[in-house]
């Protein structure tokens, strides 16, 4: 898309198929990183601290341009920066194929599967997949102008929300003041996620903020924390973790895609007015929970419209400035638009495309056949399943093999990005470097000495490397690839 680079960061769920495992899944994590980096020698590890909770070891850059780590216990991959929606969804399958590549390589497959979810139905922990976009800095980084976007994001979830059986509540200690004056004695009670027996989003229940800087317990819709990863003085970086993380390929391309164009509809100053809402967080969590799935909501302005309206007052923006840009925004506002007017019927006929439709057909269908009621174990243990990585085993998979889900990219576009980064970003110049380092004996460094942490033989960042005996090389600009610059720098 014109003048957008896009990058996607998913933290995945390991679930242990055994009454009494041996293992935390936070070891199962690190053997796996173990076996992509040492075994596989499909990147490199980081040699030095990125953090206080980023040890030499704890994971690194792959031969595709991206990251696979550790990160509070969880798995995260983050995709190489993609210039295009058809990259970035198939860098964002190939990280799942990795993962599962390594489970089964490692024997793990029979106890051990990879969740891409958001949500632990048993701890009411959740994980996030983040959203990045690059834009100008001359992007209105404002409550005015990011403004614009919250009520774009509180209502695209009902096509890009990954649906879950009931809520939760109390979230990190957090109780909003509207629950507390409809629910007096809502502290007496462990929770009321069975008066709501499925929701559209995984995430809504856990954003408590509109806008905040920090991320892990003050989850906001925007992340307002300026690090760019790019030069400072020409880009800033968009970063959001309101969104769910998506198995249906249209819903990740009409996820990132619409997002992005709603994102320049701001920057070029044409995005619509007047469609605030007082509470946007509780807006957020009263789209995702309606039952009824009419999504009605009142505007700051008194006006009462519906999530698929606002939805389609960005959609007719965009459409009056952007039709004929380029083939790939054409291609999102047709999906865009088809979306919203199936939305206005029956929910099955989004069955593939949009996961919570997806999903809640696949518990309703089986729910019926069972005759069980909602809050019965053997659903949320479907509702896991839907969001295996597994082909075999994951639901959403079964929708594939039977013609329901269309896709946006290929298996061998897939394969092809598991350990090939886009050739249109700095990711390319980043991918070569990683491909000479893993080659070098360097690679085979099991454990760094004081020394090696000391001085480390390479550094790796989003946007510069130094390998020992040479110069930095700075990668300021994420839409140039370096390729020359770095087999110049490399000697190759």
């Amino acid at each position: 898309m014109l003048h957008r680079i896009f990058g996607i960061e998913t933290e995945y769920g390991l679930l242990i198929n055994q009454e009494q495992p041996d293992r935390p899944p936070s070891w199962i994590a690190h053997q796996i990183i173990d076996h992509l980096f040492r075994t596989k020698r499909a990147g490199v590890l980081d040699l030095h601290h990125r953090g206080y909770d980023e040890p030499p070891g704890n994971g690194g850059f792959l031969l595709n341009g991206g990251r696979m780590y550790v990160d509070m216990g969880h798995l995260e991959f983050a995709s190489p920066e993609c210039h295009s929606l058809r990259d970035l969804v198939a860098s964002d399958r190939a990280g799942d194929w990795l993962l599962q590549d390594a489970i089964e390589e490692l024997g793990l497959s029979e106890n051990v599967s990879v969740i891409k979810n958001n949500i632990d139905h048993e701890t009411d922990a959740t994980f996030g997949c983040h959203e990045n976009y690059l834009v100008s800095r001359n992007f209105p980084f404002s409550y005015n102008g990011l403004g614009k976007l919250i009520p774009f994001l509180v209502t695209r979830q009902i096509f890009t929300g990954a649906g879950r059986i009931g809520a939760t509540e109390n979230i990190d200690g957090w109780i909003p003041l509207e629950q507390l004056s409809r629910e007096p004695d809502l502290l007496q009670q462990p929770s009321n996620r069975l008066t709501i027996p499925y929701q559209i989003s995984q995430r809504a229940d856990y954003i408590v903020n509109d806008f905040f800087e920090w991320v892990q317990h003050n989850r906001a819709i925007i992340n307002t924390r300026d690090e760019p990863l790019a030069d400072p003085t020409q880009f800033r970086r968009i970063h959001l973790l309101v969104g769910d993380s998506n198995l249906s390929e249209i819903a990740t391309a009409l996820k990132m895609g619409t997002t992005g164009l709603v994102l320049q509809l701001i920057e070029d100053g044409h995005a619509p007015n007047g469609l605030d809402f007082t509470d946007p967080v509780e807006a957020l969590r009263q789209v995702s929970r309606d039952q009824e799935r009419t999504w009605m909501l009142t505007l700051a302005t008194g006006e009462t419209l519906s999530a698929i309206d606002i939805q389609e007052r960005f959609l007719e923006c965009a459409q009056t400035q952007y039709q004929g840009q380029d083939e790939e925004t054409d291609w999102i506002l047709q999906e865009w638009e088809e979306v919203l007017r199936d939305l206005r019927g029956d929910y099955t006929t989004l069955v593939g495309r949009v996961d919570w439709a997806s999903k809640l057909w696949l518990l309703e269908t089986f729910r019926q056949q069972e005759h069980l009621a909602w809050e019965d174990p053997w659903l949320k243990s479907l509702d896991l399943e839907y969001h295996n990585v597994d082909p075999h085993k994951g639901l959403y998979f079964g929708l594939m093999d039977e013609g329901k889900a269309p896709c946006v990219t290929t298996r061998d576009a897939i394969e092809l990005a598991k350990y090939s980064p886009p050739r249109d970003t700095r990711a390319f110049g980043r991918g070569e470097v990683i491909r000479y380092l893993a080659d070098s004996s360097w690679s085979g460094i099991q454990e760094p000495e004081d020394e090696a942490r000391q001085f480390p033989p390479y550094v790796i960042n989003w946007s510069v490397f130094q390998v020992r005996g040479s110069k930095a090389f700075i990668m300021p600009d994420p839409f140039r690839s370096y390729i020359q610059e770095v087999r110049t720098h490399l000697k190759l």
